[in-house]
């Protein structure tokens, strides 16, 4: 089945410039902010939404990577060893609100990890989370703050964001699943 594309390259830059302004609005500013992306499309969408902000409010956003692969709860222990990707935080989170950034916002699962990921570096004043789009069917008591696009799926179908940085195109798009990529 081909993909349906939910979402264009401009799509996805409204969103992200949305998803800015609400950051800055909930916030009262920018001080205090830290934008960390969850790898892999939430690295380049932490960077987009860091580079809106600063357009708009001249603020420099500091913006982290975070790898959540050792604190997944659905890694093989048959022998396989996981990939791992580099983690880029920024020191004393303490007082700091910290705004965690994906793709998809799915079970809850990733961003469960991801905030066990977050604690061992620091406890932060408060955690945010965006997502590029909710797809629903949450397993975890867990809600995005920001929300690019509610896009209510059924289990049969995967969500695949596709951006420049990573894929070469900017493009959300819905499949069958079983035609998709690896996370």
């Amino acid at each position: 089945m081909p993909d349906k594309v939910i979402l264009n390259g401009a799509d996805i830059r409204r969103a992200v410039t949305r998803i800015a302004h609400e950051i800055v609005e909930r916030n009262h500013g920018c001080e205090g902010l830290t934008l960390i992306g969850i790898h892999t499309r939430g690295v380049p969408l932490a960077n987009r939404i860091a580079t809106s902000i600063n357009e708009f409010e001249r603020a420099d956003i500091t913006v982290g990577k975070l790898d959540i692969t050792l604190h997944r709860d659905d890694i093989t222990s048959e022998g396989q060893t996981p990939a791992l990707r580099p983690i880029d935080i920024p020191p004393d989170l303490e007082e700091k609100c910290i705004v965690l950034v994906d793709d998809v916002l799915y079970t809850g699962r990733t961003v469960r990890a991801a905030m066990d990921a977050l604690i061992d570096f620091g406890r932060p004043k408060a955690i945010q989370l965006v997502a590029l789009i909710d797809r629903g069917h949450r397993e975890l008591p867990i809600r995005a703050d920001y929300v690019g696009k509610n896009l209510p799926t059924a289990t049969h179908e995967e969500v695949l964001v596709r951006l420049q940085e990573v894929d070469g195109v900017d493009e959300v798009a819905i499949i069958m699943n079983g035609g998709g990529r690896e996370p």
